[in-house]
């Protein structure tokens, strides 16, 4: 026989292996699709055949691990490279050799409250209306959906098992801390869940008993908890090269929001988007209306300010660029958002009728009802942005658009003509975080038109809206 197939049989030397699981609970709606083209929706979700359950894959949980792993590693926009963490514990390809993984991930059946369909459409971000034929739907698993993820993990003896066992707690402490996304749309706030109880078998395959013990699935050795790093005796301090600035500031709806979906048969004809949150349906601010109004409000900022050339090719840097033609590729975007529940405000249905402009009269049979939300004050409105690999010019643009939207200068949803989707600033947390430092502000609505800061210096975010002006001075 020859050396490679000797070499082909060789054991891995595995001594230990431990199993992990945790129930994987859907914070937002998400759509794990299964790319069916000929579905009563656009975008269907996947379900397992035999119990037609929500199926989420281990092939999607071990992507969404690795790349968490690659990020911490070399950041947002880094690549792996041979010997990468990612790469000794999620395997490899070395020319015609193939390196298994040491994690071993199973599909996991979901348990949903139930089933929601969305609709959406593509808008053109400078005149914020609706593009011709690109209406869709989309299913969505509704928030509270609960997964029962389960992986093995397989080690060696020596420093390489040390190794292997430290990455993948790091990994998971990306489901345990909210930061790792699942489906589509994950920069839109659809996917976001979080795991807050593990269990966790440790075998020792050395020893007869450790052997047996794993041979039977014995639940002796089984701990539980919250915190992965404890349960694995690995010190929960990470290597994080992420470099994000994140904003999250709370809003008082000054007039109406009107996010338009599709209602039941004895619904108005127009209604707030809703979602479900503990079994209860509640209005919301989704993360594409949000993303939709910040990128057109920065596309005339920068238009203004730096010119078409400029704005546009800043515009596709933080938010994507689509593909036009064969030759390009498109790019996602470094500006995330999330889906954030619109409290406190009173739900009001009201009528009301086209008027035709040159009469004056009212259009007949053009009588329609609306059922947006009315601010009072309580209401509330969560915004939350986080832009990934910042740049100082970057990050003055995103200044910008907050303080329009802060001043109510900038609507959100839909009818910004007659009035609806003003807010009006209470207090915002922005940090800039970067593996060497980070920086906090925290500013609140002073009297007339005045902010406190409570944490961090105005100047310093002074200092990223002059490197956005900057840049004009560079194009001259």
């Amino acid at each position: 026989m020859s050396d490679q197939g000797i070499q082909g049989r060789a054991a891995r030397g595995i001594v230990e292996r431990i199993i992990i699981q945790g129930a994987l609970v859907l914070e937002t709606p998400a759509n794990l699709g299964n790319g069916d083209a000929d579905a009563l929706t656009d975008m269907p979700l996947l379900l397992d055949e035999v119990s037609e359950k929500p199926l989420l894959t281990g092939t999607s949980i071990a992507g969404a691990l690795r790349a968490y792993q690659r990020e911490l590693e070399h950041g947002y926009s880094g690549r792996e490279r041979p010997h990468d963490r990612a790469r000794q514990l999620f395997g490899e390809v070395r020319g015609n050799e193939s390196v298994q993984s040491w994690v071993l991930v199973n599909d996991a059946l979901g348990v949903t409250p139930g089933i929601e369909v969305r609709d959406g459409v593509t808008l053109d971000p400078a005149t914020r209306t609706a593009v011709d034929k690109k209406k869709y739907d989309y299913e969505l698993l509704q928030a509270g959906t609960t997964f029962d993820v389960s992986l093995e993990l397989l080690l060696p003896e020596g420093e390489s098992g040390k190794t292997l066992l430290q990455s993948l707690a790091w990994a998971l402490q990306g489901f345990e801390k909210g930061e790792i996304g699942l489906g589509l749309r994950k920069h839109r706030g659809l996917g976001q869940c979080k795991v807050t109880a593990w269990r966790v078998r440790h075998y020792v395959l050395t020893t007869p008993a450790g052997l047996l013990a794993w041979l039977e699935n014995d639940p002796s050795s089984e701990k539980t908890g919250a915190a992965i790093c404890d349960l694995l005796g690995v010190n929960a301090a990470m290597l994080d090269q992420r470099a994000r600035f994140t904003l999250k500031a709370e809003f008082g709806l000054a007039s109406s929001l009107l996010i338009r979906s599709g209602g039941g048969v004895d619904d108005p004809d127009m209604v707030q988007l809703q979602s479900l949150r503990g079994r209860k349906p509640v209005p919301i601010l989704s993360g594409t209306s949000l993303a939709g109004a910040v990128r057109a409000r920065a596309l005339r900022i920068a238009n203004t300010m730096l010119g078409e050339p400029t704005a546009k090719k800043l515009m596709d840097d933080m938010f994507g660029k689509a593909k036009t033609s064969s030759a390009e590729q498109p790019t996602g975007s470094r500006v995330l958002t999330r889906e954030t529940e619109v409290v406190g405000n009173l739900d009001l249905v009201q009528s009301r009728v086209k008027i035709d402009r040159f009469t004056g009269g009212a259009y007949p049979q053009a009588l329609f009802s609306e059922q947006p939300l009315w601010g009072g004050p309580k209401s509330k409105v969560t915004v939350e942005l986080e832009l990934r690999d910042p740049k100082p010019a970057e990050i003055g643009l995103l200044l910008l658009v907050l303080k329009d939207l802060w001043t109510g200068d900038l609507p959100l949803g839909g009818e910004s003509g007659v009035g609806r989707g003003r807010l009006a600033g209470r207090e915002a947390t922005l940090a800039h975080v970067t593996p060497q430092q980070t920086r906090e502000w925290i500013l609140t609505q002073g009297e007339g038109d005045t902010l406190n800061f409570s944490q961090g210096k105005p100047e310093e975010l002074e200092a990223f809206v002059e490197a956005f002006l900057a840049r004009k001075e560079d194009q001259q």
